[in-house]
């Protein structure tokens, strides 16, 4: 196997996120010579000094502390030119995703995106991925080098290991110049947070939450309390189908948490979370194909001919989601 670069961006504390010792686990899985990239203001409390690497890397200062195009650009190819790998693994995070596509232009290589797996065919690295929203699944190989791939995060277990200190050669990178200046963090209200992907539990919520109910009214600020309610108990993450998310646009009740970073389905997002529970939803193949990677379906849903009904859940309710939500809010009260 050829060389491999592992790059990765420290957080505020200095420590790996666990995208980045996903990063980590898979290039060491591949056998190759491993040599680990960071970048941040400071490294020392990555603490993965024993995961068998055979170097560290790091640019380190105040001024690669934020995520900047200029900077990080700057800073990952001083890594990657110190290193010399040919193969450079990363986290899809956004930070990276906005930066690597140009290092790999600087470095005359290629870069792939949202990869799923790094192996190898034939004694040839290879990258699989998904295609036509997570209908296909292709498998990569390359002939470019260096060959810059990101991986998405949730698909492979994270580096577990003891802690030890790291042995860093510390890589000297002049600082661009630069435009942006990061004036602070504007943070959500306290509870206001509905995304979160290493929840255990994905709850997907679909239009009948703002249509009219058995009563003949539409009951639109129970069905939000309900599932802030529901959320704040069970930490769960909040998904939409495009149905919904769509509503704010045709003048009709929405929900006010709601937002296109929830859409899930065929031209939403894919999480991938152990369970995942759908309220209200039809089901129907755009939106199932959503819940491609998660484990254990379950969905809630008045109508015994819906989509669910017809294979797509692995349990189906036939119950009124408000008043199974309502009732779960107060057992786990």
């Amino acid at each position: 196997m050829e060389s491999i670069l592992v790059l990765a961006h420290t957080e505020a504390d200095g420590s790996l996120a666990k995208p980045a010792l996903e990063a980590l686990a898979t290039a060491l899985a591949l056998g190759g010579p491993v040599t680990v990239g960071l970048v941040g203001a400071a490294v020392d409390a990555a603490a993965i000094g024993g995961c068998g690497a055979g170097r560290f890397l790091a640019v380190t200062g105040e001024a690669f502390a934020q995520p900047r195009y200029s900077t990080d650009a700057a800073a990952a190819e001083a890594l990657c030119r110190a290193s010399g790998a040919a193969i450079v693994i990363a986290p899809q995070t956004s930070r990276w995703a906005r930066a690597l596509s140009g290092v790999a232009l600087r470095l005359g290589g290629r870069v792939d995106t949202h990869a799923t797996a790094v192996g190898a065919q034939n004694g040839v690295p290879a990258v699989t991925r998904w295609f036509y929203r997570q209908r296909m699944e292709g498998t990569l190989t390359r002939s470019q080098r260096p060959w810059i791939v990101l991986l998405d995060a949730g698909v492979v277990e994270p580096w577990r290991g003891a802690p030890a200190p790291l042995d860093v050669e510390t890589i000297a990178v002049a600082v661009p110049p630069t435009r942006t200046t990061v004036l602070g963090v504007e943070a959500t209200q306290a509870g206001g947070q509905t995304i979160r992907p290493d929840a255990k539990l994905l709850f997907v919520a679909g239009a009948g939450w703002t249509k009219k109910q058995g009563d003949g009214a539409v009951h639109g600020v129970e069905a939000e309390a309900l599932i802030l309610g529901f959320l704040g108990a069970s930490q769960a993450s909040l998904g939409g189908s495009k149905s919904l998310v769509d509503l704010s646009g045709e003048g009709q009740p929405v929900l006010g948490f709601m937002t296109h970073l929830n859409q899930i389905g065929q031209t939403g997002s894919t999480p991938r979370h152990p369970k995942g529970l759908s309220t209200c939803c039809h089901g129907e193949e755009p939106h199932a194909v959503g819940w491609r990677f998660i484990a254990e379906r379950r969905a809630i849903n008045l109508d015994p001919n819906c989509g669910w009904a017809r294979g797509k859940a692995d349990v189906l309710y036939l119950a009124d989601a408000f008043a199974v939500v309502r009732e779960l809010n107060r057992l786990l009260a």
